[in-house]
């Protein structure tokens, strides 16, 4: 975890410290837009070491990860990333982590703030498995960049078992056994080639000096969310809540195999993805900009609707859940609307007591989900012969 005054690279000069979940990191190093070119080129870094880091090891590891989890994991090999979710018995989303192994041991990448709550519902979960969990946040950084190859940057992965700690996102297409329903022509995830690096804590001080010296360039979290947001990818701290289904923020992309074995949840993710649809949809949302607001998680989005005869009236659809100024699409957001709003609406948001018009960017359609070929019978009833 980061210290009390926050990640070395705090020091670096033009560093303002992000707030909320993002304390003990940079939310930028004094002027986001540049940050966001360079991170997108792969010539930058991210600082993420405030985030979580849980290790398994133990020979049953993957199977029984694998048993509780969305994604298939008994096969995984070492190097290979991949994502997996746990939900409750009802299909909700309740944990999100990006996984790695290295043959020897399991890393699970997550916000701190979930972890340990992670870390004891797994610890209730081993039964008599050969599995033991701990806390590696104090002994590995995760450090986020673009590029290519990492080491081009200068970082140097931890690699305890001989296997660098890379996690490359699989975001950028459809993992085998997932599904998309965004049916964009071209995804703009397909340019999101995000790593996560695991290096040392130790390590933190040289990339800062690094960084001090100009042979690394770094971004802020801004830089990070702006496109995010833009790549559509959600992220369990902010799209998530009590209610969430994979379904809505079009998470069976990467994160879900529809033909693995039975886990907790996966009776709920078999029936709305075959017979129903999500109750919500993800979308994007290009935002006015003229009253220089930036929407905030949790602000209202409206909707006006006209009744038969009547006249037409402004009702809540959704919620912002991420926004950011993006470089080139400038203020947009990313919010989860009742399934039911065409996409055709034009949306507001409510935000510091400003009407903000936001124009829609579809992600999750309102077809999305029941995709079995079920064919229709016959209405059974007394048939007359034909004389």
């Amino acid at each position: 975890m980061t210290t009390p005054d926050g990640s070395p690279l705090l020091r670096v000069d033009g560093a303002v410290q992000a707030d909320g979940r993002g304390a003990g990191v940079a939310a930028h190093y004094g002027n986001p837009m540049i940050e966001q070119r360079r991170l997108l080129a792969g010539d930058a870094i991210v600082d993420l070491s405030h985030h979580g880091v849980l290790g398994v090891s133990g020979p049953d590891r993957l199977s029984w990860l694998n048993s509780l989890s969305s994604q298939e994991l008994r096969s995984l090999a070492p190097g290979v990333s991949t994502e997996t979710l746990l939900l409750d018995p009802t299909g909700r989303l309740q944990f999100a982590m990006s996984v790695i192994d290295d043959g020897v041991e399991t890393y699970l990448l997550l916000e701190a703030a979930e972890l340990p709550g992670l870390q004891a519902w797994l610890e209730k979960m081993r039964f008599m498995l050969r599995v033991e969990i701990t806390d590696r946040t104090e002994d590995y950084a995760v450090i986020g960049t673009m590029a290519p190859e990492p080491a081009a940057l200068g970082l140097e992965p931890a690699a305890p078992n001989g296997m660098p700690l890379v996690w490359r996102d699989p975001w950028s297409g459809v993992a085998a056994g997932g599904y998309q329903y965004a049916d964009a022509p071209v995804h703009p995830g397909a340019t999101w080639l995000w790593s996560e690096v695991l290096v040392p804590r130790a390590a933190l001080a040289g990339l800062r000096e690094a960084a001090a010296q100009g042979s690394i360039a770094v971004a802020g979290l801004l830089a990070f969310e702006a496109l995010r947001i833009a790549a559509w990818r959600p992220r369990a701290a902010t799209e998530v809540d009590e209610k969430t289904i994979p379904h809505e923020l079009d998470w069976l992309r990467t994160a879900v195999h529809l033909n693995k074995g039975c886990y907790r949840g996966q009776e709920t993710v078999a029936k709305v993805h075959n017979l129903g649809h999500p109750p919500r949809r993800l979308v994007l949302l290009h935002l006015d900009g003229s009253d220089s607001v930036l929407p905030v998680h949790g602000d209202e989005v409206w909707a006006d609707r006209r009744l038969p005869g009547g006249e037409p009236e402004r009702v809540p659809v959704g919620q912002i859940t991420s926004s950011a100024r993006h470089y080139e699409l400038g203020p947009i957001a990313l919010a989860v609307v009742k399934r039911a709003i065409p996409a055709t609406s034009t949306l507001f948001v409510q935000s510091e007591g400003i009407s903000i018009a936001a124009a829609q960017e579809v992600i999750v359609p309102q077809s999305a989900g029941s995709v079995a070929d079920i064919p229709r019978l016959p209405r059974l009833g007394i048939r007359t012969p034909h004389r």
